[in-house]
Formats: C-alpha cells, structure tokens, sequence
C-alpha cells in the first residue's frame, strides 16, 4: 500500500462511497483520521452531508451517457442563480455516475474559502484548473452569471487553455419546479466540442472564437435562438 492509499483511509477523492454513520464520524474526526485530499476537499463529509442534499434538490438529467465513468472532463454549465446551478449539477453527476464534482470559484477568503473547497470547490485559477483535471477529476466551470436572462453567459478567457486536457462538455441547467421556480432542476448534458488543436490561445481573437462555440452550444441546450 503507498504511503498516500495509507493516507486516504480507504476513502475515495474520486469515487462517491456510502454515507458513513455518525458515529463513524465522529470516531474518525478526533481520532484524526479523516482525509483531506490536495484541493482541500473532505470526501467524508460529503458523503454525510450530499444525501441530505440529495433528498432535497430534485433533478432530471439528459445526456448522462457523454459523462465519463473515469478521467477528467470539463463541464462548462449557465449560471443564473449564484451557486443553486453547480449544486444542481453536483447533484446530478454524483447520481449518474457515482463521482464527485470539482466547481471552479472558491472564493479567496480564509474561512469561506477553505468550507466550499471542503465540498469540491477550487480556485478560479489556471493553475488549480489544469492541477484538477490532470488528476483525473471532473470540474465544472461555470458561465458568467446572467441572473434573470435565461441564456448563457460569457465563458472565462483566462481558463480556456488549460481546459483543452481534457474533453469540454456543453452543459445547460435549468430551474423545473411550477412556473419556471428553483424547486426542481433539469439538466442537459452535451456532447464534447470538438476542439480545433490548430487554435493559438495566446492570439485573443482564437480565445474569444472558441469561447463564442462553447457559449453557442450551451445556448442551443437551452433553447436559446443563437444568431447565424
């Protein structure tokens, strides 16, 4: 066994595992042995909290088949409510799958930061990004938000080099409960993008073409008429 299986204590960074009992918890947390993994996210204390989250968000999804069940993927998602979408999605990857979520935007402060990267969130950097996916995970990364319009928004530019790793799946998320309320969700998963290797990401206009594709599809997804 290496040293870091060892550290792990049998539990996966990847792969969701069964709620543990909260006596187990509890044991493991002051007996210290609970795991943390490199991006700060605590797979114990998801498994305990998620199927309480699980049991109170209700979502439909479309297109779990273009998930992987291994390696890294990126899911580029609309955003209009804040962190509801990335719960959503979370929510909907953990039951097609059975794997965990990273979501690009833990914020940059102490406390808050360090509780949202506890639950799979990473910096919104290019550096925490391409660290991610190389380690065979699955991150989200989420449009600009556009509130009340129900399009996507614009996707970062400064992130889309290091998205090019790994596949890049279109994904819409939308609010299904009556009159349109976030009570329930639907969720569309796309296909990846093809991804032209030809592009100069470093030229700004390739930057912004390839960003314009991405937005494009999630629009499609979401019924958005999308000029020619």
């Amino acid at each position: 066994m290496s040293p870091l299986h060892a550290a792990a204590y049998g539990l996966d960074a990847d792969r969701v595992g069964a709620a543990p009992g909260v006596a187990s918890l509890v044991r493991r947390r002051f007996g210290g042995r609970f795991f943390i993994d490199p991006f700060g996210l605590d797979p114990q204390l998801c498994d305990v909290v998620a199927p309480w989250i699980g049991a109170a968000v209700r979502v439909d999804v479309e297109g779990a088949e273009h998930l992987p069940t291994s390696g890294p993927a990126v899911l580029i998602a609309n955003r209009g409510l804040g962190l509801a979408e990335p719960a959503a999605l979370s929510v909907a990857v953990r039951r097609a799958v059975g794997r965990r979520l990273r979501v690009v935007g833990a914020p940059d402060l102490r406390v808050a930061g360090g509780w949202f990267r506890r639950f799979g969130a990473i910096a919104g950097s290019a550096g925490d990004l391409g660290a991610a996916l190389r380690a065979g995970h699955l991150v989200a990364v989420p449009l600009a938000p556009t509130w009340l319009r129900s399009g996507a928004g614009q996707p970062p530019l400064e992130l889309l080099q290091a998205m090019l790793v790994a596949p890049v799946l279109p994904v819409a998320i939308r609010p299904d409960g009556p009159f349109g309320t976030p009570t329930s969700w639907s969720v569309t998963i796309s296909e990846a993008v093809p991804v032209d290797p030809s592009y100069d990401l470093d030229d700004p206009l390739a930057a912004a073409e390839l960003a314009e594709a991405v937005r494009a599809r999630v629009d499609g997804l979401l019924g958005v008429a999308v000029d020619a």
